[in-house]
């Protein structure tokens, strides 16, 4: 991690002024990382550039652990994004009940801005719908997770 004088004398981030030296978005503790994973889950299912950008400026706003909101975007990372991004199409064509089309992949603006009108609506439906049902899971999820990993202590040291 840098240092806080670090952060604190950047000049690139002091547009977010003092809201950066909270500790809940540098520590592990159960709100912060439950914050985190919904954050990170959510933007690693979203089709945007820059998703760690955006990944830690709202783990700023909702004062949750920036290295694991981010570190959570790269779940969607060059290796996983084909089948994941296939899955979320395949999962809005059945959200919109429209019929899966057989398309091709170009990298080009043509074909971006063409497949927007055929695949694009169920690609969009099927991220943003995996995206929210991920952040949910993996916000209460940890939140199982961190209790009962404190029961189990409090269990282990009860029987010392």
């Amino acid at each position: 991690m840098p240092e806080h004088h670090t952060i604190k004398s950047n000049k690139y981030l002091k547009i977010f002024g003092d809201s950066l030296h909270d500790a809940n978005l540098w520590h592990l503790n159960r709100r912060s990382v439950r914050k985190a994973f919904a954050i990170g889950l959510f933007f690693a299912f979203i089709p945007v550039p820059f998703q760690m950008i955006l990944a830690a400026s709202c783990a700023i706003f909702f004062r949750g652990n920036i290295p694991l909101s981010v570190g959570l975007v790269w779940l969607s990372n060059p290796i996983t994004i084909p089948p994941i991004f296939y899955a979320c199409y395949k999962l809005g064509t059945i959200l919109m009940n429209v019929p899966v089309q057989e398309f091709t992949i170009e990298i080009s603006w043509q074909w971006l801005l063409a497949s927007l009108g055929t695949v694009g609506g169920p690609f969009l439906v099927g991220s943003v719908f995996c995206a929210t049902l991920f952040s949910i899971i993996g916000y209460y999820g940890i939140n199982a997770v961190w209790r009962l990993s404190i029961v189990r202590h409090w269990h282990k040291r009860k029987q010392r």
